[in-house]
């Protein structure tokens, strides 16, 4: 419990001071090297946007989180419940997901699910 606290407040400092004053933030290598979008792309300014209660915005940066937070409760509440498999069945889902959303992203008809600025 202490040792998740802990982390969540590092990350808080990271996301909140950090990135503020230095604009160092974490670049996606992925992305570097091959110029395609991986699924987490937009993750750090969508956590940004949604501390800051920009919903739209954070949904444009990576609508994936919309869909995979829910399904991770259901995962998680699964697994409390040594609901196994049900469990697995979840996860299975959300890496399709995953896999899925990573690919269309960078195909022609998908590419407005790249990350991107509301004007």
């Amino acid at each position: 419990m202490l040792r998740g606290s802990l982390i969540a407040g590092a990350g808080l400092l990271y996301l909140l001071i950090w990135l503020p004053l230095t604009g160092i933030g974490i670049p996606c290598v992925f992305h570097l090297v091959t110029g395609l979008y991986c699924p987490g792309c937009g993750i750090t300014r969508t956590t940004l946007s949604l501390l800051h209660g920009q919903l739209a915005q954070a949904f444009r940066y990576n609508p994936l989180v919309f869909a995979l937070a829910p399904m991770y409760a259901v995962y998680w509440l699964f697994m409390r419940l040594q609901l196994r498999r049900a469990g697995r069945a979840v996860m299975a889902v959300m890496l399709t997901l995953t896999i899925a959303f990573g690919i269309v992203r960078n195909i022609p008809i998908g590419d407005f699910l790249a990350p991107t600025i509301i004007d």
